[in-house]
């Protein structure tokens, strides 16, 4: 189960509303067991890594991420680039940050709020004259991605791409991303109606998960 589709439904903020991402767990964690015992359940970059405690102990989540492939895509299709990776909050540097610190500069943004709007802009690292790209764990409506490429622009970076591991993209809001301001767009493999929708149009390109999931794989075989 690459993508875990519910799993930006995890809070409650009003009266009425269901903490979904808690709902499906507890539906997987009914899953029967093997013969070997409990389900080992692979999920892909999960919105949050606590969602891993919503399961029940039938079933045992395994966390891998795609960052590893994009990573490798990294070296083999911009060797020689000054690159530099960005993340469009906190959030994102916290869980993603430690994996490319030691190779590339890194850039956050941030939302700010100036009177009654709330603007994103460059808190941390210099853009300026880089291939920035901004890396995430999934993107929906494209809204903050497109905020943080603007203000990446701004500050003088020479061209900016993304690498998302899920693809969403509700309403072929990835129609967004084709007005020529992107210099790539890697999106893995977890939603197939969006790798449908996406083949051939400029900026995107796949960066598949099988590696990591063969790698996994080989890893669970050792061990048994």
């Amino acid at each position: 189960m690459p993508f875990f589709p519910t799993g930006t439904m995890e809070r409650v903020d009003t009266e009425g509303q269901i903490a979904t991402a808690m709902t499906l767990s507890r539906i997987l964690s009914h899953t029967p067991f093997t013969g070997n015992g409990p389900v080992k359940l692979v999920l892909f970059d999960v919105h949050t890594l606590q969602q891993r405690f919503y399961f029940h102990d039938g079933i045992i989540p395994c966390l891998l991420s795609g960052m590893p492939s994009f990573q490798r895509l990294l070296n083999k299709n911009h060797s020689g680039e000054a690159i530099s990776i960005a993340f469009p909050d906190d959030g994102a540097k916290k869980r993603f940050g430690q994996m490319f610190a030691s190779t590339f500069p890194l850039v956050i943004c941030n939302k700010v709020r100036e009177g009654d709007n709330r603007i994103l802009q460059v808190s941390e690292g210099d853009p300026a004259g880089r291939h920035v790209f901004i890396v995430d764990d999934l993107v929906q409506s494209g809204g903050t991605l497109i905020a943080c490429k603007n203000v990446l622009l701004q500050r003088g970076a020479a061209k900016v791409s993304a690498y998302v591991t899920h693809g969403v993209f509700p309403n072929e809001s990835w129609k967004k991303f084709t007005d020529g301001s992107w210099t790539k767009f890697y999106v893995s493999d977890s939603v197939p109606d969006t790798i449908k929708a996406i083949e051939g149009v400029a900026p995107f390109e796949v960066c598949p998960l099988a590696a990591e999931l063969h790698e996994f794989m080989l890893h669970i075989s050792v061990l048994s």
